[in-house]
């Protein structure tokens, strides 16, 4: 018998998914958000072939129709202002927002993540320069740079990612920093070091290693923060152009219509605040159960549970 198994007060290792797995088919609240985030995201992967033409084709006699069954399952949701299928725009928006957000934020975590282990690993003028780079871009606003950059370069898929990962870098940049910076003084990278290990492999075996739960986890919370971004600048105008659209977009569009077709705006609205908040519990709960200072709490819940 393990250790973990034989003692409920000693939390998982981070290295074995198997007891995480556990205590996540007991806590109803991060398994309710995984299974929105598991539908959503088989939707914005399966839907489209799913739902047809009714997405794009208009369809004037169901104009602004209510969520009906009449008119078969694509109009369980209703229609928009041309007829099209309520249900199928929010699956094809949602392939166009997650992908915008998946750019940005594996964009992001790239750049600031190796920029973060440079200016951790290294003290000196690259370092400096690095550090200072980062707090110019966080001097400003980052829905105002994304305004500002989105209007010289115009609207569109490309630059709406772009502008989005460069607003996000030092977020990255500045946790790997400091998570290495500490790092560095731990006694088994000052042993590497004694032993004739160059800075290459402390950084493959011992930094990068540690790193990464902690730029996993932010990257979750920054997902959300990205559609958000994402779908205030679109609802601005400034995001993705027709015939592409996203969630954003679909509640600008709905906004003319709050009067006397009130799903047209909250149903993408909806998805928006289902999509954020399930990756927020999500997230809240691999920090606490990768956490051995809390760990523990779940780990004893779920083994007592069982008994």
């Amino acid at each position: 018998m393990s250790r973990t198994d034989s003692n409920p007060t000693v939390p998982p290792s981070r290295s074995d998914a198997r007891p995480l797995v556990r205590m996540l088919l007991r806590d109803p609240a991060p398994l309710l958000a995984v299974c929105v985030l598991l539908v959503i995201v088989f939707s914005a992967l399966f839907g489209p072939l799913l739902v047809g033409e009714a997405t794009t084709k208009p369809n004037f006699a169901l104009r602004n129709a209510a969520p009906q069954l009449e008119h078969g399952l694509a109009y369980i949701l209703g229609a928009d202002n041309l007829g099209r299928s309520v249900l199928g725009r929010l699956v094809l928006g949602a392939r166009t927002t997650i992908s915008i957000a998946a750019g940005a934020v594996v964009l992001s975590l790239s750049i600031g993540g190796a920029l973060g282990l440079l200016a951790g690993s290294r003290a000196g003028l690259l370092s400096d320069v690095i550090m200072r780079l980062t707090d110019i871009i966080m001097a400003f606003p980052s829905l105002l740079i994304a305004l500002i950059v989105l209007y010289l370069l115009g609207p569109g898929i490309g630059n709406l990612v772009l502008v989005l990962a460069v607003t996000r870098i030092p977020i990255y940049l500045r946790t790997v920093r400091a998570e290495v910076m500490e790092i560095r003084r731990r006694p088994f990278v000052a042993a590497a070091r004694s032993m004739g290990a160059g800075q290459g492999w402390i950084m493959r075996k011992h930094l990068i290693p540690l790193v990464l739960p902690t730029l996993f986890t932010i990257a979750a919370v920054d997902f959300a923060a990205v559609i958000i971004a994402e779908s205030g600048l679109s609802f601005l105008g400034l995001g993705v152009q027709p015939p592409d659209f996203t969630w954003g977009s679909m509640v600008a569009a709905g906004r003319g219509y709050i009067s006397s077709a009130w799903w047209l705006a909250a149903l993408p609205g909806a998805m928006i605040l289902a999509t954020t908040l399930s990756l927020a519990v999500l997230s809240n709960w691999v920090r606490l159960a990768t956490d051995p200072a809390q760990a523990w709490r779940f780990f004893r819940a779920s083994k007592g549970s069982t008994t």
